[in-house]
């Protein structure tokens, strides 16, 4: 059972860099630091959109209009925050008998 909460935790971090990795392409992007017509920058921005695509919908739905801006990848790392903090102090003892 340890193996799977470090697999989870493994994957939590992952889902992490991906979210970070999508936010400062959307800021590169906006800001045409990177060339939007380059085919590799655009299926790296597809990639990414649809990873990430998925999960910022909902929060979207429920988060009030700000203007342009966009805080829905920090509400996802804070739940990623809180799920890494509550497999680590909640789970993780209790399966492994500490």
């Amino acid at each position: 059972m340890t193996a799977l909460v470090l697999t989870l935790l493994f994957v939590l971090r992952i889902v992490w860099w991906i979210v970070i990795l999508s936010a400062v392409f959307s800021w590169l992007y906006a800001f045409n630091v990177i060339n939007s017509r380059n085919a590799v920058v655009n299926s790296i921005g597809s990639m990414l959109y649809r990873l990430t695509e998925p999960v910022y919908r909902p929060i979207r739905r429920v988060m009030p209009d700000l203007g342009g801006v966009d805080i829905s990848p920090i509400i996802v790392l804070i739940i990623l925050y809180f799920l890494e903090v509550f497999l680590v102090y909640t789970v993780l003892p209790a399966v492994s008998g500490y």
